[in-house]
């Protein structure tokens, strides 16, 4: 079974479990440093979901957003850890700027 970790209560992080103590909680800076972005630029921010999927030697991250019952997704794939989650992160944000 995939466990899910919690981060407030409005961040989840599923797949993650796996990596070690420093990754998580520099995994965890970047992660609250862009819900923080998108609840800064929305009110009605409600979710931010991050799925981990390991295919090969590359990782893929499936990103959801969910804004005032409206939902964003975005995915992007690498091979470093933090680039992955930095991309899929900007492709959100940039998704979040083209609706206003």
């Amino acid at each position: 079974m995939v466990e899910t970790i919690k981060l407030g209560g409005n961040i989840e992080l599923t797949g993650f479990s796996e990596l070690d103590g420093g990754s998580i909680i520099v995994l965890k800076k970047i992660v609250g440093s862009y819900a923080r972005k998108f609840s800064d630029s929305s009110k009605d921010f409600e979710k931010l979901v991050l799925e981990l999927n390991e295919q090969g030697n590359e990782l893929e991250i499936n990103a959801k957003l969910i804004i005032g019952g409206e939902e964003k997704s975005a995915n992007a794939k690498d091979k470093n850890l933090f680039v992955a989650v930095d991309s899929v992160l900007k492709e959100l944000e940039k998704k979040l700027t083209l609706k206003k």
